[in-house]
């Protein structure tokens, strides 16, 4: 059986394995390292929560802002995608 601390030294090291490489500074890149950040922060408070050293009510909080952030990446996602099927729907 599976304990909780295997589990969580597993998800931590399947995390590090593949590390993206660095790039230019761009709004958008910056935009994206910010998500990141928020989506690494909840990994970690929930990792914290599991082991018992992070509160509850920062694990909430925490969640909280990685469930905004990734609904604003998928609204921003869906409208790229419309944008790109209406450029397709245009006559050559």
């Amino acid at each position: 059986m599976i304990s909780a601390s295997n589990a969580v030294s597993a998800y931590l090291r399947a995390t590090q394995a593949a590390t993206p490489q660095p790039q230019a500074e761009t709004g958008f890149s910056q935009a994206a390292q910010s998500f990141e950040k928020l989506m690494n922060a909840a990994d970690t408070d929930a990792v914290g929560a599991m082991s018992g050293t992070t509160e509850t009510h920062q694990l909430v909080q925490s969640l909280s802002e990685a469930e905004l952030a990734l609904d604003t990446v998928v609204a921003i996602r869906d409208k790229v995608v419309e944008a790109y099927q209406e450029i397709l729907r245009m006559p050559a």
